[in-house]
């Protein structure tokens, strides 16, 4: 029997006739699926039984997938970094390989964050709003030096975040529900604190964690309230990490300021959000992790994952790298 895999990440299918010498040269039959941003149970059940590996974005794969995917399915190589969309204790249990590209986005997600914090302190958005609309108004703006960054998740990107606040000035907070390096902490002045007293001192509040079960509508109508009426929220992590309902209620009642959000609970973000319609909230299409470099090194490595997963020798694939970028 052929090796077939499922290939569904919505980053890759554009552009994979550009792979498509690798997967011959392994003797691999792709099954290309139509994507609407990912796939749902439903949709990879259709194919469950008829493939190896499995080449995915955020793709449903629970365990009631897993399940009837065996006993061909040997691995789901994830196109990035998170995993939350697959049951990983279920595909262990089942003996399903997961892979992943850690650190695969780090760089240009903490440039959004930063984006996204001068845009708000400096009123960028707003005042060319104005402007067009032939309006000559200063609106107050404030220096970074004069702000408080708060980091949920100081992993790799709520490190980087970090780090690229500090040279402006800002005071720094941070929170995690595990130890942080002290070198890293001392070298960049970074008060570890709880998510409360986060909550209540920051002017910006970045969410860098991963989504998991503790993680999950961290961020509530409780928690919000501890923020101060002046704060930003920013999440460029996992829409499901903040109760979109209780944000849209805390926006619109004036209990935080602003929000800039590139992930959501639903995606796509529903026409009919609320959130479509503030002027206080800035928004994206989940694609802070956009960076030509970034993509590149995640399609590459993803393709090795499954490879590897596959039990095949992946040596051949720096070749082909070669060529492709030539």
């Amino acid at each position: 029997m052929s090796t077939t895999i499922l290939l569904s990440a919505p980053y890759m299918l554009p552009f994979v006739d550009r792979f498509l010498p690798v997967f011959d040269a392994y003797g691999i039959n792709l099954i290309l699926p139509e994507v609407h941003e990912r796939l749902s149970e439903d949709e990879i059940l259709v194919y469950a039984g008829h493939f190896d590996g499995a080449i995915c974005g955020d793709d449903r794969y629970t365990e009631q997938v897993l399940q009837a995917c065996l006993p061909r399915l040997k691995v789901v190589s994830k196109w990035g970094t998170g995993i939350d969309s697959i049951d990983k204790e279920a595909a262990t249990r089942l003996g399903i390989q997961v892979r992943n590209t850690p650190n695969a986005f780090t760089l240009p997600v903490s440039d959004s964050v930063l984006g996204y914090i001068l845009a708000f302190a400096r009123r960028l958005p707003w005042m060319d709003a104005r402007m067009k609309a032939g309006e000559w108004e200063k609106l107050p703006g404030r220096s970074l030096s004069e702000c408080t960054l708060g980091v949920i998740g100081v992993g790799n990107v709520g490190k980087a975040v970090l780090r690229r606040a500090r040279p402006f000035g800002m005071r720094l907070l941070g929170n995690d529900i595990v130890p942080i390096a002290p070198d890293f902490i001392l070298e960049n002045n970074v008060e570890m604190t709880s998510l409360k007293d986060l909550l209540q001192r920051a002017d910006f509040v970045s969410i860098n964690c991963d989504l998991n079960p503790t993680s999950r509508h961290l961020i509530n109508s409780e928690t919000l309230g501890w923020m101060q009426p002046h704060a930003v929220l920013i999440n460029t992590a996992r829409g499901p990490i903040v109760d979109e309902k209780a944000l849209v209620t805390s926006l619109q009642s004036g209990k935080i300021s602003g929000a800039a959000l590139d992930v959501f609970e639903v995606e796509p973000l529903p026409l009919d959000s609320p959130l479509l319609s503030m002027n206080n909230v800035m928004l994206a299409a989940h694609n802070s992790n956009s960076s030509p470099a970034a993509w590149e090194r995640v399609h590459w490595n993803t393709i090795r994952n499954l490879l590897e997963g596959l039990g095949l020798d992946a040596s051949q694939l720096s070749a082909f790298q070669s060529s492709a970028l030539a």
